[in-house]
C-alpha cells in the first residue's frame, strides 16, 4: 500500500467527485467549493483545465478523483456513459502535477460512509453503484450489472429509469427486495443506501441507514489518509 505524500503536515489534498452534470471540488469535509459543469461534452483534458482555473492559489499535495465507471487498481477500464470520450488511459497525475489516486465514484462515497466492521454500500442514481468495505478493506463492486429477475439486472429495476418506468411504489418496493437479496448473500453488518435518489425512499430497509453525497468528499481524503486501505493504487 503507498503511503501518503511526505510533508510536516497533513497533506493537501483536492478532491474531484466527477458527476454527469456537475465535478465537485473540495479541499475539506464542509462540501465542494466550487462545482463545474460537466455533461455528455466533457473530455478529461477539459475538466483539468477547468479545475486548475478554479484551484488557482489553493495548492494541493494530492489528488483523489471519483469516475462515474470502471476502476481496477486506480485504472479506469471503461469510457463513461454521460461523459465525452478519452478518460481510459488518460494521464492525471501529468495534468494535474500531483500524484493520483482513482476510485470509481460509488467505492468513494462508501469509504466516506463507513464506520467500521462489515458495510455493503448501494448507491441509488441513474445506475446502481455498489462497494463493499470488511474491516476497512474497500472493493469496490459492479453487482448492478448482475442478472436478478424476469431477464433483468439489478440496475434495470432500481436505477432512474426504473423508477420512472415503476412509479414510486414498485420501484422502493423493488430496493426493498434487492437489499434483502444483497444482505443475504454478502452478510453485512449494515447497509448504506447513497446516491441522490436514496430521498425518494419514504422509509429505509430493515439494517440500512441513509447516506449522503457529500461522503464522497469525506471519502476522497480518506483515499489519502496514511492508514487508508483498499485495492486502489496512485497514479
Amino acid at each position: 500500500m503507498p503511503k501518503a505524500p511526505r510533508s510536516a503536515v497533513a497533506p493537501r489534498v483536492l478532491v474531484l467527485d466527477i458527476g454527469g452534470t456537475h465535478v465537485h471540488v473540495a479541499f475539506s469535509r464542509r462540501g465542494p467549493e466550487w462545482q463545474i459543469p460537466s455533461g455528455p461534452s466533457m473530455r478529461p483534458a477539459a475538466m483539468v483545465r477547468k479545475v486548475k482555473r478554479a484551484t488557482r492559489g489553493h495548492p494541493f499535495d494530492a489528488v483523489a478523483i471519483g469516475y462515474p465507471g470502471v476502476v481496477v487498481h486506480g485504472r479506469i477500464l471503461r469510457e463513461p456513459q454521460n461523459l465525452g470520450p478519452g478518460w481510459v488511459g488518460f494521464n492525471f497525475r501529468k495534468a494535474l502535477g500531483r500524484p493520483v489516486r482513482i476510485v470509481n465514484d460509488a467505492a468513494m462515497q462508501a469509504l466516506g460512509s463507513y464506520r467500521g466492521g462489515r458495510m455493503l454500500f448501494l448507491g441509488l442514481g441513474t445506475g446502481l453503484g455498489s462497494a463493499m468495505i470488511v474491516d476497512g478493506e474497500l472493493e469496490p463492486m459492479e453487482l448492478g450489472h448482475l442478472p436478478w429477475k424476469k431477464g433483468k439486472t439489478y440496475e434495470d429495476l432500481v436505477g432512474e429509469k426504473a423508477r420512472v418506468r415503476l412509479g414510486r411504489k414498485k420501484w422502493r418496493r423493488e430496493i426493498f427486495e434487492m437489499v434483502a437479496a444483497l444482505t443475504g448473500a454478502l452478510e453485512p453488518d449494515y447497509v448504506v443506501l447513497g446516491g441522490g435518489n436514496v430521498r425518494k425512499l419514504k422509509s429505509l430497509p430493515p439494517g440500512a441507514r441513509a447516506g449522503n453525497n457529500l461522503n464522497a468528499i469525506t471519502g476522497g481524503l480518506r483515499l489519502w489518509a496514511p492508514t487508508a486501505r483498499s485495492t486502489h493504487r496512485p497514479k
